[in-house]
C-alpha cells in the first residue's frame, strides 16, 4: 500500500502515535539554521514539509532536535525526534521504513539526508536525553585568497598558527564555567544571568588535506570540542579566540580571564559558520547510542 494511502486520514488528535528517532546530515549552505522559522528555509522547516508530504498528514509534525545549529553550519550526525502514527509501522525494520527514508531523501534532494530512522520509547527526547554534543571546526593556514569552494567548509586564515598555544588556551575552558563572554545572550536572560556549560574535551590537531581541497595543499587544523551542551555562538567565538591566540594577537590566558570575569569587549568576532559541523550526539544505548562516528 502506498505511504500516503495508509495515512490519508491521519489526524494527530485521534490517532495513536509512537516516537521515532531520525539521524540527519545536512549541508548548511543556503539554510538559515536548524530551528523552524516560517519565513525562511531551515532544517526543521524542510523536514516538516517532507514528512507531511510523504505521509499526507493534515498538519506538519513537531520536530525536536538535539541542538540548534546556526545558519551556514553543517551537520553529519544531528538527531531529532518526531511522533508518527502507529498503524503505518508494524515492523520498524520492514519495507515501510525504507520507503519512508527513500521518499524523504528524494524530496530533500541532498540538502538534508535522513540517515536512519528507529522506533524509541515515548520518554526519549532528542534534546533532553542527549549526554553530550561534539562539534568539529576546520581551519586552513593560507597566505593565498581562499577559494569559494574551500570557504564553504573551512575557515582560511593567514598563518602560521601556534597549535600548541591554541591547545593550551582550549584546555582553559574544560570544566563547568560561565560562558557569557563567548555566547549570545538569550532573549529571556539578563546581562548578569550566568550561562553555565560543561565542556568535556577540546583538542586541536593538524591532519593531512587528503582530498587536496586547499589550493596550497597544506595540512588542515581540526578542532574537536565536546560539551554537555552549548550556548548560541559558543563554539565559533571560542574558535576565533583560540585562532587569535595561535597568531599571537591576544594573550594565551584570554579564555581563562574571560571565564572568570565575563565580558566580550575586545574579543575577536565569531569564526565563520561554514567551518563548523555537528559530528556527534551522545545517548545511552537504550536510546540508540551515539550518532555519527565519535564515541
Amino acid at each position: 500500500m502506498p505511504l500516503w494511502r495508509a495515512l490519508s486520514s491521519f489526524d494527530p488528535s485521534v490517532v495513536a502515535t509512537e516516537r521515532w528517532r531520525l539521524d540527519l546530515a545536512y549541508d548548511g549552505r543556503g539554510i538559515s539554521g536548524f530551528a523552524y522559522q516560517p519565513e525562511v528555509t531551515t532544517v526543521v522547516g524542510l523536514l516538516r514539509v517532507a514528512l507531511a508530504t510523504t505521509l499526507r498528514l493534515k498538519e506538519e509534525p513537531d520536530i525536536i532536535g538535539a541542538g540548534r545549529t546556526d545558519a551556514g553550519v553543517h551537520a553529519f550526525a544531528q538527531v531529532v525526534h518526531v511522533d508518527l502514527p502507529v498503524q503505518f509501522f508494524p515492523d520498524e525494520r520492514g519495507e515501510p521504513v525504507q520507503r519512508l527514508l527513500s521518499s524523504l531523501n528524494m524530496q530533500l534532494r541532498g540538502q538534508i539526508s535522513v540517515l536512519k530512522a528507529q522506533r524509541v520509547s515515548g520518554d526519549f527526547d532528542a534534546r533532553r536525553s542527549a549526554l553530550w554534543r561534539e562539534y568539529r571546526y576546520l581551519v586552513f593556514e593560507s597566505d593565498s585568497p581562499a577559494l569559494a569552494l574551500t570557504s564553504s567548509f573551512a575557515w582560511s586564515v593567514e598563518g602560521p598558527l601556534d597549535i600548541d598555544a591554541m591547545n593550551r588556551a582550549g584546555q582553559q575552558c574544560v570544566g563547568t564555567y560561565d560562558f557569557r563572554s563567548f555566547c549570545r545572550r538569550p532573549t529571556n536572560a539578563g546581562p548578569e544571568d550566568p550561562l553555565l556549560r560543561r565542556v568535556i574535551s577540546v583538542n586541536w590537531e593538524r591532519v593531512p588535506d587528503e582530498w587536496a581541497m586547499s589550493p596550497t595543499g597544506d595540512p588542515v587544523l581540526r578542532l574537536n570540542i565536546r560539551a554537555q551542551s552549548f550556548c548560541h555562538n559558543m563554539v565559533r567565538n571560542l574558535v576565533s579566540t583560540m585562532v587569535a591566540v595561535g597568531r599571537g594577537d591576544i594573550p594565551e590566558n584570554t579564555i581563562k580571564d574571560r571565564l572568570e570575569t565575563p565580558q566580550r569587549d575586545h574579543l575577536p568576532s565569531a569564526a565563520p559558520p561554514e567551518g563548523l559541523s555537528l559530528i556527534g550526539v551522545g545517548y545511552e544505548e537504550f536510546a540508540g547510542g551515539p550518532s555519527g562516528f565519535v564515541r
